[in-house]
């Protein structure tokens, strides 16, 4: 098969060409590297079975669609993103020149080059913004009421496909992911607490837990987001469907668990709690279950020492 990945030089669209390139599709990844890495690909490309080419591009520029028309593709996985939701804030614009911008290109090139389906990452994390705690965990029906720039650009990313869909015949689902942890995710980053705690853990630098700490998130490791996203290719068109584990852990939580792993200190650095930061957030993943035959099978453990170790190797 032949498949675009956007944003496949990433920690999850790294792991997802892997995977592809593992069963024999073609895989063409478009990524600008400003926050992936081609290092991230040197293993799909060690294989014999299907092949990976790189194309260092920024979706927002006019030729994306050529580009993804070019490769012919079965299916398109739109993982690209600008994803530092403060960003967003001080910078809609170019938030939305990525994030709905980009996107149409994407929908654009999948359109002219033949696709048959189109699979959204999108953002369990901000679509629902701040809802009624008493929903969690939140369900698809839960209001969709994003509190940032970049939220809105991903609720309007799902609309999007709908449109194309219903337009143009376009086959598309929207997987609106909760917190994805695991191997390749960027240390140095605003975004993926695990990977930021990781990263300071392993070189003895202390952490900082912003405001009580006790924001609570859903954390799902990124080989099950892959299983979802592949699952998705084939299954549930024209659906939202969250990607999390429906287990709420806090920071403060998450960081003493990392400690303990690695040795480090029993307490964290503070710091002032940071403007928009969501209080809760906490996915229900029942329909992922029926529509894509999906669920996490990895639980928070296992997965924080998996993602550890990966570091610690590097």
């Amino acid at each position: 098969m032949r498949t675009v990945v956007t944003g496949g030089a990433g920690f999850i669209g790294s792991t997802l060409v892997d995977r592809l390139a593992a069963r024999g599709d073609d895989v063409l990844v478009v990524d600008d590297l400003s926050t992936g890495s081609a290092d991230n690909l040197a293993d799909a490309r060690a294989g014999r079975s299907g092949t990976v080419e790189l194309a260092v591009a920024d979706i927002g520029e006019t030729g994306t669609a050529e580009l993804v028309a070019a490769q012919r593709p079965d299916v398109v996985f739109h993982l690209a993103a600008q994803a530092d939701v403060r960003l967003s804030v001080d910078a809609p614009v170019a938030d939305a020149r990525t994030n709905v911008i980009g996107l149409l290109r994407v929908l654009d090139g999948a359109l002219a080059g033949g696709a048959r389906k189109v699979v959204l990452a999108s953002s369990g994390g901000t679509i629902y913004g701040e809802a009624d705690p008493a929903l969690l965990p939140f369900d698809e029906d839960t209001p969709q009421r994003p509190l940032s720039p970049y939220g809105v650009a991903k609720l309007a990313g799902g609309l999007y496909l709908d449109v194309y869909g219903v337009l143009h015949g376009l086959a598309g689902t929207s997987l609106a992911l909760a917190n994805v942890y695991g191997p390749r995710q960027d240390p140095n980053g605003e975004a993926g607490v695990v990977a930021i705690f990781a990263g300071r853990l392993l070189s003895g630098r202390p952490c900082t837990v912003f405001g009580t700490g006790e924001q609570i998130r859903d954390f799902v490791y990124v080989d099950d987001v892959v299983d979802a996203l592949l699952a998705a290719a084939d299954r549930a068109d024209g659906k939202l469907l969250n990607i999390g584990t429906g287990v709420g852990t806090s920071v403060n939580d998450l960081y003493r668990t990392m400690a303990a792993i690695v040795g480090g200190p029993d307490d964290p650095e503070r710091g002032s709690a940071r403007p928009g930061e969501l209080d809760r957030s906490v996915l229900d993943a029942t329909r992922a279950v029926g529509e894509l035959g999906w669920r996490p099978v990895t639980g928070l453990d296992d997965g924080l020492r998996a993602t550890l170790e990966w570091f610690s190797d590097r």
